[in-house]
């Protein structure tokens, strides 16, 4: 767990947000699986970079898989707007890049809010 000293300590310029869901993945593997592999990698890039990993997004864009049971989703406007809200505040904070590692293959919408410079 990182605390405000920590981050003000270190002034990272780069925020990591892994990006998953909550959906089915087969009889054996949990609804988180593709929350549990995004944050696997930002916590990876997190050992070699100077960043700020942030808590992941657990619910997301997974209407192709509402047909099975557990199955939770949002929209994509919804997915967007929370991704664009937590880019503005860590603006505020001095944070001017963020990358996001998208765990799931429904959550294309993530590509029209990347690469903003």
């Amino acid at each position: 767990m990182t605390t405000s000293t920590e981050v003000a300590a270190r002034t990272p310029s780069v925020a990591v947000l892994p990006v998953g869901s909550f959906e089915q993945h087969g009889s054996f593997l949990p609804l988180t699986t593709d929350t549990i592999v995004a944050s696997a990698i930002a916590a990876s890039i997190a050992q070699r970079h100077d960043v700020l990993v942030l808590p992941p997004i657990t619910v997301s864009c997974s209407h192709e898989h509402a047909a099975w049971p557990g199955t939770v989703s949002i929209s994509h406007q919804t997915l967007s707007a929370v991704v664009e809200d937590i880019r503005a505040s860590l603006s505020g904070n001095g944070i001017t890049r963020l990358a996001i590692i998208n765990g799931h293959g429904g959550n294309y919408v993530l590509s029209n809010i990347t690469d903003r410079g």
